[in-house]
């Protein structure tokens, strides 16, 4: 990519922190063509939210009838996917998910947990 020639979505990957995931992502997505007008893939937040949702639950059948993960790569890709999601979404809302966590962190910090 040339200097100069970066997109919102490259833009808001450094703003955000995760410049070289995020780029490979957003790369990918365009070059299947996700990102454009009519696209079968809109990059839409809604979609996004739902493809996260799907995601999180192929996370939770590694842990369907079992207390140990099977196979730690499988999950480690089911983590990987999830996580790409979470970070489109973020970046397509231009939400800075490293300071929303640090806030998050921050509130965490003052809140009463449950001590049983």
């Amino acid at each position: 990519m040339e200097l100069g020639s970066e997109t919102r979505e490259d833009e808001s990957c450094h703003r955000y922190g995760y410049q070289t995931t995020h780029r490979r992502d957003a790369q990918f997505f365009r070059s299947k063509g996700w990102y454009a007008k009519g696209s079968i893939r809109p990059q839409t937040p809604r979609n996004l939210a739902i493809s996260l949702a799907l995601e999180a639950s192929e996370i939770l059948e590694h842990f369907q009838w079992r207390e140990t993960v099977k196979d730690k790569g499988e999950l480690a890709s089911e983590l990987a996917d999830a996580a790409l999601y979470l970070l489109q979404l973020a970046s397509v809302l231009e939400i800075n998910l490293e300071q929303a966590i640090l806030e998050k962190l921050e509130i965490n910090k003052t809140r009463e947990w449950d001590q049983k």
